[in-house]
């Protein structure tokens, strides 16, 4: 630290205290060479993660906004609290570890996307109804006939696979 009355860079730390709010460390120090004290703060460097929108709009990431859009779309389904606590864990951990400060909306979009698509078909479908912005009727339904014919060899095996039905009352 260079000393604010000389310039000299070596001094030594005299004391040191966390602030009132725990956000910051006080320390005063002495300068080695002319013996005066000043007192320097240390704090942890906030640069926010953000995310670019469609239009290019850059905004902070709120975790709180991306908990509000999942507790939406799981509304009335079997998917508990601590399940959307951590998809959102994921989502901002996937913010966090990137070696960028910024993502757009449709990484953290088909991220989440891809996690409630292998939870809840449902709760996907209303997410990606909002998140993909459905102009029409068609657009849901091909969402959906993409949707359904992904599961549809999942659900001919699970039918070959319960002995004793006739072959019309199979799924």
């Amino acid at each position: 630290m260079k000393c604010p009355y000389c310039g000299f860079t070596q001094d030594r730390v005299i004391d040191s205290r966390e602030s009132k709010e725990a956000d910051s460390i006080r320390r005063r120090r002495e300068c080695e060479r002319c013996t005066k004290r000043f007192t320097t703060y240390e704090r942890i460097d906030e640069i926010p993660y953000m995310v670019v929108k469609k239009d290019g709009r850059r905004e902070k990431f709120e975790r709180q906004k991306v908990l509000s859009g999942l507790l939406h779309a799981c509304e009335k389904r079997p998917i508990s609290a601590g399940t959307l606590e951590t998809l959102v864990d994921e989502t901002e951990s996937y913010l966090t570890e990137s070696p960028e400060r910024e993502r757009t909306t449709s990484e953290i979009g088909e991220l989440l996307m891809g996690r409630l698509k292998a939870l809840d078909t449902v709760a996907y479908i209303r997410f990606a109804s909002v998140y993909r912005d459905f102009k029409d009727v068609r657009e849901f339904k091909e969402e959906l006939e993409q949707l359904l014919t992904r599961e549809q060899p999942g659900r001919k095996a699970r039918a070959a696979a319960q002995p004793g039905l006739p072959p019309a009352e199979k799924a």
